[in-house]
């Protein structure tokens, strides 16, 4: 159990340092976003691999609030950049009433 325990813990290391070379050299502001969602989610891999190897369940409402802000932070995001390119509106334009 302790190899695989360490196994995953170097394996989310090197996903990590590749993330954190996509975040400075991505070239769009997108690319940008989904590499610190990623990271946001090896950091939340992270801390359940410490919870394994200390057999304990503290972590569980961090992970969960992370992944929460997460999803929060990476819409707010997409809605933005969309909002740039002039994808979203403001919806449908209504008539008044006697029209």
């Amino acid at each position: 159990m302790q190899l695989v325990l360490i196994a995953a813990g170097v394996m989310l290391a090197a996903a990590a340092a590749l993330t954190l070379v996509r975040i400075v050299r991505g070239p769009a502001p997108s690319d940008r976003v989904v590499a610190t969602d990623v990271l946001i989610a090896i950091v939340a891999g992270s801390l359940a691999v410490e919870a394994a190897i200390n057999h304990h369940s503290y972590t569980i409402p961090v992970i969960l609030v992370l992944s929460l802000l997460a999803f929060a932070a990476t819409v707010s995001m997409a809605r933005f950049i969309a909002g740039r390119q002039g994808v979203v509106g403001s919806g449908p334009r209504r008539r008044g009433r006697g029209a």
